[in-house]
């Protein structure tokens, strides 16, 4: 089987592209998943916050593949300890996305829950919602400075 070995557009590499979408809809679904926590305003914001967690979970996980992919294609990247520290914040980003969206459908499926179950599911997405945020500016950061210095 022919490995791929550099996925690209118009002879850019896909990556810096699709982070760009990563970048808009991490932050974006955290903002809303915050205001869903809000009680007066869960009820408008339960689907945006259900469909920003969808493109924005779909978009990290996107971006760390494109991104794993460029620096397999890319071998003389993997010593640099910039590309290293936005390899170890990606993989850190991408669970706590993966968690963020996992914990986001189940606020919207359990949307009219009361009690307990409430509490819990709200203080995992506001904890996990500031995590992606942070984790979005801070693998962003990293990899800037991998590329630009």
């Amino acid at each position: 089987m022919r490995r791929m070995e550099g996925m690209e557009i118009n002879g850019l590499p896909l990556h810096p592209l699709v982070v760009h979408a990563a970048v808009v809809f991490g932050p974006l679904a955290a903002v809303a998943a915050l205001g869903y926590l809000v009680p007066r305003w869960r009820d408008y914001l339960r689907w945006p916050m259900v469909v920003l967690a969808v493109l924005a979970t779909g978009a990290i996980v996107v971006a760390y593949l494109t991104g794993s992919n460029f620096l397999a294609s890319k071998p003389e990247l993997k010593t640099s300890p910039q590309v290293q520290e936005h390899q170890h914040r990606a993989r850190l980003l991408l669970w706590t996305t993966l968690a963020f969206g996992v914990v986001a459908l189940g606020a919207g499926w359990l949307h009219s829950r009361t009690g307990a179950v409430r509490v819990v599911i709200d203080v995992l997405l506001g904890i996990l919602a500031l995590a992606v945020v942070v984790l979005v500016v801070r693998t962003g950061d990293a990899g800037a400075r991998a590329v630009w210095g």
